[in-house]
């Protein structure tokens, strides 16, 4: 039989995520009270929506504008989310370069530089305190095959717009220096990128809108968007521009079931660490930390001496479904935690206080896109595949922009008005996407126990696979 893993007294599964256990549920705000008559009518009070309202009633304070939240502000990715604010494409660029010039994919990657800034820079202005602190990201290889990706990764940088400055090498010591990874045989290091505390910045941001005058109506379900309107549990919304901003939830309005794919990521978060357990992780300071496994893990020291790490163990369920609670599924947990042995051993003993999953949205492309339908108002962000927390910034400042009819760099980006295909139907997509991932995970165990110096051929015919 299995040990039982390490839980503390205190262990919570779902319950949204530690994020809101740390800074507390919001009191909720009132529901729609009937039909209303707005300028823009904004569906989702995540991250995109509520940076949306926040850059359009700062260019235009006599702006009419309703956010529509099912839940509450922040309930979902923006309040999950594993608190990286990093600049990583929110994307491929070589499939952004190919439909819109390599100037342009350069020219995004240039702006989700400036993002992570702009995002301190507003969380000063408003008082907001997310504990962030811009002390950049490790990428750990520990095999052969990982660190042969690595190199390939900056190489391939190079050309979209990362100088050494921005991405870089490091060898084994360098990367021990920084934080002492198992069995690391190098890693790759970028100063574009800090810690977060989510569910603290989505309460923030949150509160600087209504500051602003925008109105947000929680426990308000959105069912349709229409040219002109959103349609509720409540009343219809009338306004000029409707702006969808759902991300992993957008499967849950009509006609959306199949736009953009609700993918799982996991996440688990320790109690707080000994001094002396820290001292031997040797990570000292906020930096982010992620491994090159396919099945990849991501990781942070929070404010309060935890270790926050996720990965994507169980990524998909049949039907686009999802569990609202945030209960993570099957041995994700024991999948989560031995990652986190893996690259740091020293932990074995420390507990596990609270798991929770968050769903992301995935295009068909893997590539994230903002747009606006200029004849019927209807406008969207969304599919930042993991990227987000920064993303959503660029993509309100966009959307602003656009809604705005405004002339300028940010409209000419290449994710501006990218349309691609839906999703295969049911079968055909559970499969797919359950089978690329076990085959990740097949090529994960297979390079760690060979030592292969290039990356898995199981890898390299899953990654054909989904490009096509």
């Amino acid at each position: 039989m299995n040990a039982p893993l390490p839980v503390s007294d205190h262990f919570v599964d779902g319950e949204v995520s530690y994020w809101f256990r740390d800074v507390g549920l919001p009191e909720p705000r009132p529901a729609l009270g009937g039909n209303l008559d707005v300028d823009v009518a904004i569906v989702g009070a995540g991250y995109t929506g509520l940076w949306t309202a926040y850059y359009l009633k700062k260019a235009q304070p006599d702006l009419r504008i309703a956010v529509l939240e099912r839940r509450f502000a922040g309930y979902g990715a923006s309040g999950r989310n594993g608190g990286w604010l990093t600049a990583e494409c929110v994307g491929q660029p070589q499939r952004y370069a190919a439909a819109r010039g390599l100037e342009a994919t350069v020219a995004l990657q240039r702006e989700m530089f400036r993002t992570i800034d702009e995002v301190i820079r507003v969380t000063e202005a408003e008082g907001i305190d997310a504990h962030i602190r811009k002390e950049g990201v490790l990428h750990a290889a520990t095999n052969p095959a990982q660190l042969a990706r690595l190199r390939e990764s900056v190489a391939s940088q190079r050309r979209y717009g990362w100088a050494e400055e921005d991405f870089r090498l490091l060898d084994a010591a360098e990367a021990r220096d920084r934080i002492a990874v198992d069995r690391m045989i190098g890693a790759a290091w970028s100063p574009h990128c800090a810690r977060i505390q989510p569910a603290a910045l989505a309460r923030g941001l949150a509160a600087a809108v209504e500051r602003l005058g925008v109105t947000i109506y929680e426990g308000t379900t959105v069912s349709e968007v229409l040219p002109g309107a959103a349609v509720t549990d409540h009343g219809t919304v009338r306004a000029t521009h409707v702006v969808r901003a759902l991300e992993g939830f957008t499967a849950s309005l009509a006609g959306f079931k199949r736009s953009w794919l609700p993918m799982f990521s996991n996440m688990i978060v320790t109690e707080p660490l000994p001094d002396d357990v820290w001292g031997r992780v040797g990570w000292q300071g906020a930096q982010l930390l992620g491994d090159e496994g396919h099945a990849f893990a991501y990781a942070q020291k929070t404010w309060d001496g935890r270790i926050a790490l996720g990965g994507r163990a169980v990524p998909y369920f049949y039907g686009s479904r999802w569990d609202a609670n945030g209960e993570i599924a099957g041995d994700s947990l024991a999948q989560l935690r031995a990652a986190m042995l893996r690259l740091l051993p020293e932990t074995k003993a420390v507990e596990i206080d609270h798991a929770w999953a968050g769903i992301l949205g995935v295009p068909r492309d893997w590539c994230a896109s903002v747009g606006l339908d200029r004849s019927t108002g209807l406008a969207w962000a969304g599919g930042y595949v993991g990227h987000g927390v920064a993303g959503t910034n660029l993509a309100g400042r966009t959307l602003a922009d656009l809604i705005l009819d405004r002339s300028t760099d940010l409209v000419r980006l290449p994710w501006v008005d990218r349309r691609v295909r839906r999703w295969e139907p049911e079968p055909l997509r559970w499969l797919a996407v359950r089978g690329l991932y076990l085959a990740y995970g097949l090529a994960d165990r297979r390079e760690q126990a060979t030592g292969a110096p290039r990356t898995s051929w199981i890898a390299r015919a899953a990654d054909l696979i989904s490009r096509k």
